[in-house]
């Protein structure tokens, strides 16, 4: 049994795989996750997995099981029995396997960070990473549909008649945003706006690592508004995966040793 787990700042992702394929998605809040689930042994912490109600694996030397980690936790939490893998990695692996593409440009909006990998002959040519502001993230788009009274999945509905927001900094844009809320700006057109500022913030990378092909994942690859937006404006094929906020856990099953032919 394989078991990939995508240590994040929202969420920790789990996939466990076997036999070729993958057979369990599970997702924890990240702090509930560590505070119930684990406990630590010295420099290690342990997964309590049967009280995740995930099977227990055999992480010794000969178990025949493997765990596999990556994530935002990753550098300061090392899960006992596991190895961890550069989130750049794991997420290339997630997506080649998931897509089955050799050649594109990956775009990874995480709740605290943005990754754009790009990627040649099934090899990762080249990354830029974002992880100094949230503006960029999921966490700023959650911010910014509480403000208006939205939801998530609402907030990525709306696309047209943006209103400008010239903010940056995710905490600055909220003010922003109220602001114009009492200007008497429409809420679809704010929430329009919102998703025109992810993309602005994400485009000078997107334009230095362009490829025909953008494989979006991400919990933010749902937002439909934005998945439209950048297929228009930087006009590529955008591919949504099939598990796109599992495809960091998905990579750390490849790498542990799921078979490297495509889940497509």
């Amino acid at each position: 049994m394989f078991c990939g787990m995508d240590l994040g700042s929202r969420y920790v992702k789990i996939v466990m795989a076997g036999a070729g394929e993958l057979k369990g998605f599970h997702k924890y809040d990240t702090i509930d996750f560590y505070k119930r689930h684990g406990r630590k042994e010295g420099d290690r912490l342990i997964i309590d997995f049967s009280a995740l109600g995930l099977p227990q694996l055999n992480l010794e030397v000969d178990g025949g099981d493997k765990l596999v980690t990556t994530g935002y936790g990753r550098n300061t939490i090392k899960i006992k029995g596991g190895e961890d893998i550069p989130e750049i990695k794991a997420h290339a692996l997630g997506a080649m396997w998931q897509t089955g593409f050799r050649d594109f440009t990956l775009l990874d909006l995480g709740g605290q960070d943005s990754k754009v990998v790009l990627i040649r002959e099934g090899r990762l040519a080249d990354f830029q990473t974002n992880d100094k502001c949230a503006a960029g993230s999921g966490r700023y788009l959650e911010n910014m549909a509480d403000v208006l009274g939205l939801t998530p999945d609402e907030l990525g509905s709306h696309r047209d008649s943006p209103v400008d927001l010239s903010a940056t900094c995710a905490i600055f844009g909220e003010s922003e945003l109220v602001g114009k809320i009492i200007e008497g700006h429409a809420v679809e057109e704010l929430a329009a706006g919102v998703n025109y500022t992810i993309y602005r913030r994400i485009k000078p990378m997107l334009l230095q690592l362009a490829s025909p092909v953008l494989v979006f994942t991400g919990g933010v690859a749902h937002n439909k508004a934005l998945r439209e937006i950048l297929r228009d404006e930087l006009k590529v094929k955008v591919v949504v995966p099939k598990h796109p906020q599992f495809n960091g856990a998905i990579g750390c099953c490849v790498h542990a040793g799921l078979s490297v032919t495509s889940g497509q």
